[in-house]
């Protein structure tokens, strides 16, 4: 029987790089007490996006400007940039998967780092691309080292980067991300994820008018900003690089809702500036909470905290389910070196100690 579907797509997996919270719920029959495995901003949105939104529903039947236009504009004050630097997109993912489109062809390599954020290389794969990786360091931060001398070696069509790291929380200084990049050769595009840019130390971050040919910056409204759900993200760099994503993206995918959403949000600094109070709060939380129970906490320069675990991945496995029977959504990294992590998102206080109680229940079951 002939089928329609390539034979590269039919013998791909049908599961995602996620399990979503909802699937989980079904799956167990009840709602999570606590949602701390998404890396949302449990503190949400800015009034001022609600009130925005909420004014702007009624024209929910028009299309959002398949430019962009006003959006681009506030993201290029924001940015100190022009409007040709930046285009908008649904998140950083659906960016990511226009970027494969745009760069890659089937039997062309990129290369990341081993268990970093897998959206990259899930459509990468997808795409039949060849996904070279580099593990990670001993002290669980991507190896820039190794990359730059795999890139080097390889010549990949993508370097895929993240600063600060998911699902580690780690980063680099700006000083070694810019050395690194001198490094890759001028054919392979950087494409360097900053989906928690906000929470970061301000040395950890390249100048935002760090502008290279073969350097793309993605950045996202759904970690800081706390809009998971409105699907909004961006990337800036060289205007000729931002130019080729218009040739293939979907101009009509990004509402108008999601439009408004984003320029009240960037109005907002206040909000933004006490959201950052709190997630530094709750990391502070997860870290003492991580030490008392025989943890060990990474430095994280993000919104979650990830945890090793004293034991190996077949015990951390058996941890991080014991924890979501008991009601809370956390997540663990299955990447070799990475698989001792349970990550655990920033909550509320309350949040926290629902994750605590779990955390001691589940240890406890293992002495029992």
């Amino acid at each position: 029987m002939n089928e329609p579907f390539s034979p590269r797509i039919r013998q791909i997996s049908s599961g995602s790089p996620f399990i979503g919270p909802e699937t989980l719920e079904r799956m167990r029959g009840g709602a999570f007490t606590a949602r701390l495995g998404a890396n949302e901003s449990v503190f949400g949105p800015s009034p001022k996006v609600i009130e925005a939104v909420g004014r702007a529903a009624a024209d929910g039947w028009m299309y959002g400007d398949p430019e962009q236009f006003e959006l681009r504009e506030a993201l290029a004050e924001h940015l100190g940039l022009a409007v040709g630097n930046i285009l908008c997109g649904t998140g950083i993912d659906g960016l990511l998967r226009d970027l494969v489109a745009a760069c890659c062809e089937p039997g062309d390599s990129v290369l990341a780092s081993l268990g970093s954020y897998p959206t990259f290389t899930y459509f990468a794969g997808a795409a039949g691309v060849r996904v070279e990786t580099v593990p990670y360091q001993s002290d669980f931060r991507q190896d820039l080292q190794a990359l730059a001398e795999s890139a080097e070696r390889i010549r990949p069509r993508i370097l895929y980067l993240t600063n600060p790291d998911n699902p580690t929380g780690s980063y680099w200084q700006a000083s070694d991300i810019e050395t690194l990049i001198e490094r890759v050769p001028e054919e392979t595009l950087i494409a360097l994820d900053e989906a928690y840019c906000e929470f970061a130390p301000a040395s950890a971050m390249l100048e935002a008018g760090f502008i290279r040919p073969n350097l793309l910056r993605f950045r996202t409204f759904s970690k800081a900003y706390g809009m998971a759900g409105f699907r909004l993200g961006y990337v800036f760099g060289d205007p000729g690089d931002i130019r080729q994503f218009n040739k293939i993206r979907d101009h009509f995918s990004l509402s108008r809702l999601a439009q408004v959403a984003g320029i009240a949000a960037l109005a907002d600094q206040d909000h933004l500036r006490t959201v950052l109070d709190l997630v530094a709060d709750g990391r502070e939380r997860l870290t003492r909470a991580a030490e008392r129970h025989g943890l060990t906490p990474l430095p994280s320069a993000a919104n979650f905290v990830a945890m090793a675990v004293a034991g190996d991945a077949q015990y951390t496995g058996e941890l991080a389910e014991r924890i979501e029977a008991s009601g809370v959504f956390i997540r663990r990294p299955r990447a070799k070196g990475l698989d001792n992590l349970l990550r655990i998102s920033v909550g509320t206080a309350s949040d926290a100690q629902v994750f605590e109680d779990a955390l001691e229940r589940a240890l406890h079951h293992r002495e029992a």
